[in-house]
């Protein structure tokens, strides 16, 4: 099934949880000089129009990335500045957003000279927009299934290794296709940080990856899940992300960041940051 496209849920409170998170881990890894491979497992078309009929139709932005940059002048953590560099880098006017980066666009803007960054896309339409980006953004383009391809390419040559796993989760089965997708993964790489989304429904069915994972065949997995103040009764009712290797003293910097989303003032959500699985 090829039915979801992110162009109508682009920079909701989800995204803003998801690139804060990609958006850090790239800053600390980046403290190194060694090149780092970064993959891209779910990558979509890379960078939507926010004022596109598909963004407005659900207008998830406006509570997501919008509220985000219209408070980013009170937020306090200064981890917030490569992410919110990054948004003005795609939008010239500084008022409003008007396009917002996928995960593949984090990925390109912030690679240095000797990273390596590749995007997996299986969907047509969103494949062919990938590619005509990533021909000038330098990202190889892969239309295969990200889950396996990233099997195939592991361990990267370069010395270190940064994977974002995202997918739609319209089949249920991609839960434990991802836990078992990340437990090989690890086994391949052990020294690489995983990141990895997921959406927190009223169904429960991301518990499947959760108790997954509580297995412990992977150490060191460290999830933060936000929460809608006012959720719908049914559907999405908040983001999860599990990171696996987190950078050194990323558990204190992220927790700060999401912090500063709770509450009406913000984007309206209460936040917790938990270990799974401890080293």
């Amino acid at each position: 099934m090829l039915s979801y496209l992110h162009a109508f849920h682009a920079g909701n409170f989800a995204d803003v949880q998801k690139h804060a998170a990609l958006a850090l881990t790239l800053a600390m890894m980046q403290t190194k000089k060694t090149p780092i491979a970064c993959f891209d497992t779910h990558a979509g078309s890379a960078v939507y129009d926010l004022t596109g009929e598909r963004a407005r139709k659900t207008a998830e932005a406006d509570a997501g990335v919008q509220r985000l940059w219209r408070v980013k002048s009170s937020l306090k953590s200064p981890d917030w500045q490569p992410m919110l560099s990054t948004l003005a880098s795609f939008n010239r006017n500084a008022d409003e957003l008007t396009t917002y980066p996928g995960s593949p666009a984090w990925l390109a803007d912030f690679a240095r000279e000797g990273d390596v960054v590749t995007a997996f896309e299986l969907h047509p339409a969103e494949g062919q927009q990938l590619d005509t980006w990533a021909r000038r953004a330098g990202v190889r383009v892969l239309h295969q299934d990200g889950l396996k391809g990233l099997l195939q390419k592991l361990p990267p040559h370069q010395p270190r290794l940064l994977t974002l796993i995202d997918p739609s989760y319209e089949i249920k089965s991609d839960y434990e296709d991802v836990a078992a997708t990340l437990i090989k993964a690890w086994k391949k790489c052990r020294h690489g940080v995983y990141l990895v989304w997921y959406p927190i429904l009223t169904s429960g069915l991301q518990q499947r990856l959760i108790t997954a994972l509580e297995s412990g065949e992977v150490r060191k997995v460290l999830r933060s899940e936000v929460m809608l103040d006012h959720p719908p009764e049914r559907g999405m009712v908040g983001s999860g992300m599990l990171m696996i290797n987190p950078p050194w003293g990323f558990e204190q910097r992220f927790s700060a960041m999401m912090d500063e989303l709770q509450g009406n003032e913000a984007l309206g959500l209460s936040s917790s940051l938990t270990w799974l699985v401890p080293e």
